[in-house]
């Protein structure tokens, strides 16, 4: 039976399940949970496919290797399933948007913090959502993103194309990186990146070797290189090392990012979880395998959507600065809606 007939009879049960495809490969693995219970992480040793959300002070959900069916099968690109269709848009006000960076921007200028991560989420209205074909066209769509549908009857059902590695572990080795700074791909123009975007990457870059120096080894560092992610381009460094503490540790010491937090870490968060107004939930959390062998790969939750009978909630935002401006940044978030919408 195909992953796609598995994902049809695990909605029609109710049945936990995540289907997903790693950047850049041609298979897509599932994990099909045999119950219903909602299992959660107590400190990341679990083997599974985790679910965490943004605030670390929240549950991540397991679906754990030892009460779930694996399957993966082989994927070919189908081009007719990347076309877009039409959507109704609720926009959320760009008012509501451009005040809350103007706060953002008064608290670094006050010496809150040197950079945070603000979003918002925009409803649209989908009557004929197939999460099937939704699934299919993400596939098509980004192949060189971690795609994936995630669904529990009692947390919700979530899809999305990540452009963003948190950390891969193996053994004692693992890799993560430094992304920030967005621009819309354009073929025919030059790229060239503003102050304001190479300062955030290296704001990102230095807070993660900082961070792990205490308990890693060998670190290792990239300049920074534009990526493509969809329509979308970025700045990554790509950080290397060798772990002296367990994995779990790390992952702890990574999540949130300075790409979905902020830097200092814990003022920024503090700012966010006062000033945002809505609950991100697993929006800018991570996801991926879990202690599967001696590996993990864990993506950070960008370019998502959850799913509410026919309405759809795309979550985006971006990294503000001193030299943010606002309005600017209004029409970064409208971009990076798009990733989501094309598929719509």
């Amino acid at each position: 039976m195909s992953i796609f007939s598995n994902i049809k009879e695990a909605l029609a049960k109710q049945l936990p399940f995540v289907a997903y495809k790693q950047p850049n490969t041609s298979v897509i693995k599932g994990w099909f949970q045999k119950n219903n219970a909602v299992i959660t992480s107590k400190d990341f040793s679990e083997s599974g496919f985790i679910f965490a959300p943004f605030d670390d002070k929240e549950e991540a959900i397991l679906i754990p290797e030892n009460q779930s069916i694996y399957i993966e099968e082989e994927f070919t690109v189908n081009s007719s399933l990347t076309s877009n269709s039409d959507f109704i848009s609720d926009n959320i006000s760009k008012e509501e948007h451009v005040q809350l960076v103007e706060k953002g921007i008064a608290a670094i200028k006050n010496q809150q913090f040197k950079k945070v991560v603000l979003s918002r989420k925009e409803k649209v209205e989908s009557p004929s959502f197939n999460i099937i074909e939704t699934f299919q066209k993400l596939l098509n769509t980004y192949p060189t993103a971690f795609v994936y549908v995630w669904y529990h009857p009692k947390i919700g059902l979530w899809l999305g194309a990540t452009p963003e590695t948190l950390v891969r572990i193996l053994e004692n080795h693992f890799t993560t990186m430094a992304l920030a700074g967005t621009q819309l791909y354009k073929e025919t123009t030059k790229v060239t990146w503003q102050s304001k975007e190479l300062e955030e990457q290296q704001f990102v870059t230095d807070y993660i070797v900082d961070r792990l120096s205490g308990i890693c080894s060998e670190i290792t560092t990239t300049k920074a290189e534009t990526i493509k992610a969809g329509s979308l381009l970025h700045l990554r460094s790509v950080i290397n090392g060798k772990l002296t503490t367990n994995p779990a540790y790390l992952i702890k010491t990574l999540h949130p990012t300075p790409a979905v937090c902020g830097l200092p870490l814990e003022s920024s968060k503090q700012f966010i979880l006062t000033n945002e107004n809505y609950h991100r939930r697993f929006y800018t959390g991570f996801l991926g395998e879990l202690n599967i062998g001696k590996e993990s790969n864990l993506f950070v939750n960008l370019r998502c959507m959850e799913v509410i009978n026919n309405a759809i909630y795309i979550y985006v935002g971006g990294g503000i600065t001193k030299n943010s401006d606002p309005v600017k940044e209004w029409l970064e978030t409208v971009a990076k809606t798009t990733t989501m919408k094309k598929v719509l």
